[in-house]
């Protein structure tokens, strides 16, 4: 979802991390990534993603079994990871959502990868995501918007307007938190660049939490954001899905 690569469609059986395939340069890579975010994101980063990071039991220096985080996510809010090949297409995406799956991929980039991927790898979909899974306020709106989604999955675009609030919170969220800009979005969270510009750079603009305006809001790809929304607390993203679902029957009425 939300990127230019044609997408798999729904996987046709339940895929397994070969976790014995990883090779000594992969668990490398992970470390070499998680060494620097967790600097990068000391005291920025929303207290709430260390937590996660702690209650999945990742560890700096391998990649984690996606066995072991299921089993503490379950406990946490109900929900798991499901493995799936790569980006998929809207339709899978968020009925995984809607039943308490967040899809991630088990490959890594490779060395030489390092600064830039053109696609979402495992440091992303599970670094970067998964720890946020553990807040039942969180997940309870990811779920939720997962299910307006699916009521319009056949107009593109109401799709559209519903991955703008997708990617403006979930993927490149900023939230206030004792008094504070943090990040909670998973794009800023697994970049190092975008992780200081989202909350340091004076001249970025950083607009209150407003679906309509979100909705309003085209998102960018390949560059750092133009603008950033800003959260109370995960409880207001949950309390606008009513609120979010009538913005966007409005909106589609008058395009």
């Amino acid at each position: 979802m939300l990127e230019n690569k044609k997408p798999y469609d729904f996987p046709t059986s339940e895929m397994h991390q070969e976790y014995d395939n990883y090779t000594s340069d992969d668990h490398e890579v992970w470390a070499i990534l998680y060494s620097q975010q967790m600097k990068a994101l000391k005291g920025i980063a929303t207290n709430d993603f260390f937590l996660g990071l702690d209650l999945c039991g990742f560890e700096s220096d391998k990649i984690p079994h996606i066995e072991s985080v299921n089993e503490n996510l379950k406990k946490a809010t109900g929900w798991e990871v499901y493995i799936v090949p790569g980006l998929i297409a809207d339709k899978p995406f968020f009925e995984f959502l809607a039943n308490k799956k967040f899809p991630v991929t088990t490959w890594i980039r490779k060395k030489h990868e390092l600064e830039y991927l053109e696609e979402p790898d495992m440091f992303h979909d599970v670094f970067a995501h998964v720890p946020l899974l553990s807040i039942q306020s969180f997940v309870d709106f990811v779920q939720g918007l997962a299910k307006i989604a699916l009521k319009h999955i056949d107009n593109p675009e109401a799709i559209e307007l519903i991955s703008r609030l997708y990617w403006f919170t979930v993927e490149f969220g900023l939230i206030k938190e004792d008094a504070a800009l943090r990040i909670y979005g998973a794009g800023i969270l697994s970049s190092i660049g975008e992780s200081d510009f989202s909350v340091h750079n004076e001249e970025v603009p950083r607009y209150a939490y407003d679906p309509r305006k979100i909705m309003q809001t085209p998102y960018y790809k390949h560059d750092f954001q133009k603008q950033y929304f800003v959260i109370e607390s995960y409880e207001q993203l949950y309390e606008s899905l009513q609120t979010i679902e009538s913005i966007l029957i409005e909106e589609l009425t008058h395009k």
